[in-house]
Protein backbone atom coordinates (compact mmCIF):
# COMPACT_ATOMS: atom_id res chain seq x y z
CA UNK A 1 0.00 0.00 0.00
CA UNK A 2 3.02 2.29 -0.25
CA UNK A 3 2.55 5.50 -2.25
CA UNK A 4 -1.19 5.00 -2.71
CA UNK A 5 -3.11 8.27 -2.90
CA UNK A 6 -6.81 7.86 -2.18
CA UNK A 7 -7.69 11.55 -2.52
CA UNK A 8 -11.03 11.85 -4.39
CA UNK A 9 -11.98 8.24 -3.57
CA UNK A 10 -14.68 6.71 -1.43
CA UNK A 11 -13.98 4.41 1.47
CA UNK A 12 -16.70 1.82 1.95
CA UNK A 13 -16.79 0.36 5.45
CA UNK A 14 -16.68 -3.43 5.46
CA UNK A 15 -19.24 -5.27 7.63
CA UNK A 16 -16.51 -6.41 10.05
CA UNK A 17 -15.64 -2.79 10.90
CA UNK A 18 -17.22 -2.56 14.34
CA UNK A 19 -16.39 1.07 15.12
CA UNK A 20 -19.86 2.66 15.59
CA UNK A 21 -18.69 5.87 13.94
CA UNK A 22 -17.93 4.03 10.71
CA UNK A 23 -20.35 1.08 10.52
CA UNK A 24 -22.06 1.26 7.09
CA UNK A 25 -20.22 4.52 6.36
CA UNK A 26 -19.31 5.97 3.01
CA UNK A 27 -16.34 8.30 3.47
CA UNK A 28 -15.17 10.75 0.81
CA UNK A 29 -11.39 11.21 1.08
CA UNK A 30 -10.52 14.88 0.61
CA UNK A 31 -6.80 14.58 1.24
CA UNK A 32 -4.40 11.64 1.49
CA UNK A 33 -0.65 12.00 1.64
CA UNK A 34 2.39 10.85 3.62
CA UNK A 35 1.07 12.70 6.70
CA UNK A 36 -2.27 10.86 6.81
CA UNK A 37 -5.78 11.27 5.44
CA UNK A 38 -8.84 13.45 5.93
CA UNK A 39 -12.35 12.51 4.85
CA UNK A 40 -16.02 13.33 5.33
CA UNK A 41 -18.73 10.73 5.99
CA UNK A 42 -21.29 11.53 3.29
CA UNK A 43 -24.19 9.22 4.13
CA UNK A 44 -25.02 10.17 7.75
CA UNK A 45 -27.44 13.11 7.89
CA UNK A 46 -27.97 14.57 11.35
CA UNK A 47 -31.31 15.68 12.73
CA UNK A 48 -30.54 19.22 11.54
CA UNK A 49 -30.96 21.05 8.26
CA UNK A 50 -29.17 24.09 6.83
CA UNK A 51 -31.88 26.44 8.08
CA UNK A 52 -31.28 25.23 11.65
CA UNK A 53 -27.49 25.42 11.31
CA UNK A 54 -27.57 28.91 9.83
CA UNK A 55 -29.83 30.05 12.66
CA UNK A 56 -27.35 28.65 15.23
CA UNK A 57 -24.35 30.35 13.63
CA UNK A 58 -26.31 33.56 13.03
CA UNK A 59 -26.03 33.74 9.25
CA UNK A 60 -29.15 34.68 7.32
CA UNK A 61 -30.13 32.01 4.79
CA UNK A 62 -31.82 33.84 1.93
CA UNK A 63 -31.62 30.87 -0.45
CA UNK A 64 -34.79 29.11 0.68
CA UNK A 65 -34.21 26.28 -1.80
CA UNK A 66 -31.24 25.17 0.33
CA UNK A 67 -32.95 25.48 3.74
CA UNK A 68 -34.05 21.84 3.88
CA UNK A 69 -30.68 20.33 2.96
CA UNK A 70 -29.40 18.06 5.73
CA UNK A 71 -26.31 18.68 7.80
CA UNK A 72 -24.13 15.57 8.06
CA UNK A 73 -22.11 13.82 10.74
CA UNK A 74 -18.78 14.11 8.94
CA UNK A 75 -16.76 12.11 11.43
CA UNK A 76 -15.67 11.99 15.05
CA UNK A 77 -12.95 14.67 14.86
CA UNK A 78 -13.78 18.33 15.67
CA UNK A 79 -17.54 17.83 15.95
CA UNK A 80 -17.95 21.52 16.79
CA UNK A 81 -16.48 22.60 13.46
CA UNK A 82 -18.23 22.81 10.10
CA UNK A 83 -16.87 21.57 6.80
CA UNK A 84 -18.43 22.26 3.41
CA UNK A 85 -17.88 19.99 0.42
CA UNK A 86 -18.85 21.99 -2.63
CA UNK A 87 -18.81 22.17 -6.41
CA UNK A 88 -17.30 24.26 -7.98
CA UNK A 89 -14.08 24.71 -5.99
CA UNK A 90 -14.36 28.53 -5.87
CA UNK A 91 -12.14 30.92 -3.93
CA UNK A 92 -12.65 30.91 -0.17
CA UNK A 93 -10.38 31.71 2.76
CA UNK A 94 -9.69 28.10 3.71
CA UNK A 95 -10.35 25.74 0.82
CA UNK A 96 -8.68 22.48 0.00
CA UNK A 97 -9.11 21.70 -3.70
CA UNK A 98 -9.87 17.97 -3.76
CA UNK A 99 -9.85 17.95 -7.56
CA UNK A 100 -10.63 20.46 -10.33
CA UNK A 101 -14.38 20.31 -9.49
CA UNK A 102 -14.73 19.72 -5.74
CA UNK A 103 -13.45 21.70 -2.77
CA UNK A 104 -13.59 21.32 1.00
CA UNK A 105 -13.88 24.59 2.88
CA UNK A 106 -13.75 25.11 6.62
CA UNK A 107 -13.97 28.91 6.70
CA UNK A 108 -17.17 30.78 7.46
CA UNK A 109 -17.06 32.85 4.23
CA UNK A 110 -18.40 29.96 2.13
CA UNK A 111 -21.45 29.70 4.41
CA UNK A 112 -21.97 33.46 4.19
CA UNK A 113 -21.97 33.20 0.39
CA UNK A 114 -24.40 30.28 0.49
CA UNK A 115 -26.65 32.29 2.80
CA UNK A 116 -26.55 35.47 0.74
CA UNK A 117 -26.31 34.23 -2.86
CA UNK A 118 -27.14 30.52 -2.66
CA UNK A 119 -23.72 29.81 -4.18
CA UNK A 120 -22.16 27.38 -4.36
CA UNK A 121 -25.48 25.57 -4.60
CA UNK A 122 -23.98 22.08 -4.79
CA UNK A 123 -22.94 21.63 -1.18
CA UNK A 124 -22.70 19.04 1.53
CA UNK A 125 -22.26 20.55 5.00
CA UNK A 126 -20.89 18.40 7.80
CA UNK A 127 -20.00 18.76 11.44
CA UNK A 128 -16.72 16.99 12.12
CA UNK A 129 -14.47 14.94 9.90
CA UNK A 130 -12.69 11.59 9.82
CA UNK A 131 -8.92 11.64 10.14
CA UNK A 132 -6.10 9.11 9.98
CA UNK A 133 -2.48 9.50 11.02
CA UNK A 134 0.37 8.62 8.66
CA UNK A 135 0.04 4.97 7.61
CA UNK A 136 -3.11 4.36 9.67
CA UNK A 137 -5.54 4.26 6.73
CA UNK A 138 -3.21 2.00 4.76
CA UNK A 139 -3.08 -0.39 7.75
CA UNK A 140 -6.88 -0.41 8.04
CA UNK A 141 -7.22 -1.18 4.33
CA UNK A 142 -4.67 -4.00 4.66
CA UNK A 143 -6.81 -5.39 7.52
CA UNK A 144 -9.86 -5.46 5.19
CA UNK A 145 -11.69 -2.68 7.04
CA UNK A 146 -12.36 -0.65 3.88
CA UNK A 147 -13.01 -1.03 0.17
CA UNK A 148 -11.94 1.86 -2.04
CA UNK A 149 -13.35 3.20 -5.28
CA UNK A 150 -12.95 6.39 -7.32
CA UNK A 151 -15.60 8.93 -6.30
CA UNK A 152 -17.66 10.59 -9.01
CA UNK A 153 -18.97 14.00 -7.88
CA UNK A 154 -22.44 12.96 -9.08
CA UNK A 155 -22.73 10.50 -6.18
CA UNK A 156 -21.94 13.31 -3.73
CA UNK A 157 -24.15 16.00 -5.16
CA UNK A 158 -26.87 14.33 -7.24
CA UNK A 159 -28.01 11.47 -4.99
CA UNK A 160 -29.82 11.51 -1.64
CA UNK A 161 -27.69 10.25 1.28
CA UNK A 162 -29.44 6.90 1.55
CA UNK A 163 -28.51 6.02 -2.06
CA UNK A 164 -24.82 7.01 -1.96
CA UNK A 165 -23.38 3.85 -0.40
CA UNK A 166 -25.17 1.56 -2.85
CA UNK A 167 -24.11 3.75 -5.79
CA UNK A 168 -20.46 3.66 -4.70
CA UNK A 169 -20.62 -0.13 -4.31
CA UNK A 170 -22.22 -0.43 -7.73
CA UNK A 171 -19.07 1.22 -9.15
CA UNK A 172 -17.25 -1.87 -7.85
CA UNK A 173 -19.90 -4.18 -9.30
CA UNK A 174 -21.08 -5.48 -5.92
CA UNK A 175 -23.88 -4.95 -3.44
CA UNK A 176 -23.65 -4.75 0.34
CA UNK A 177 -25.35 -8.14 0.70
CA UNK A 178 -22.40 -9.76 -1.11
CA UNK A 179 -19.90 -8.59 1.52
CA UNK A 180 -18.78 -10.93 4.27
CA UNK A 181 -17.88 -9.88 7.78
CA UNK A 182 -15.11 -12.49 7.75
CA UNK A 183 -11.74 -11.26 6.47
CA UNK A 184 -9.66 -13.51 4.29
CA UNK A 185 -6.20 -13.34 2.77
CA UNK A 186 -4.99 -15.20 -0.28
Amino acid sequence: MDNVNLTDHFLIAMPALEDPYFANALVYICEHNENGALGIIVNRPLDMNLAGLFEKIEIKLEAESLAGLPVYFGGPVQLDRGFVLHRPVGHWQSTLAVNSEVGLTSSRDVLAAVGKDGQPSEILVSLGYAGWDAGQLEDEIAQNSWLTVAAPAAILFDLPPEERLAAAMQKLGISFSQLSDVAGHA
